[in-house]
C-alpha cells in the first residue's frame, strides 16, 4: 500500500515537472506573470482600503508568525 502512495505522489510530481517546463519552453510563464499582476492591480485599484488592510493584516500575522517565542 506504501509503495501504491509513493508511486501516486511521484507520478503526481513528474506531472508537475512536465507542466511547469511545458510553460517555460514555450514562453507561457512571462505571459501568466503578466496576467496575474494584470488582475492584481486592476483589484488593487477597484478596492485600495480592502487592500492596504488585506497587506497590513497578513503582514501582522506572519511577524506574529515569525517572530514566535515558541
Amino acid at each position: 500500500m506504501n509503495e501504491e502512495i509513493l508511486e501516486n505522489v511521484n507520478r503526481r510530481l513528474d506531472d508537475a515537472l512536465d507542466r511547469g517546463r511545458q510553460m517555460v519552453e514555450n514562453d507561457e510563464l512571462p505571459e501568466k506573470i503578466e496576467e496575474l499582476k494584470g488582475r492584481a492591480e486592476h483589484l488593487i485599484r477597484e478596492h485600495p482600503v480592502k487592500s492596504v488592510a488585506a497587506g497590513l493584516f497578513a503582514g501582522y500575522i506572519l511577524g506574529k508568525i515569525l517572530s514566535s517565542d515558541d
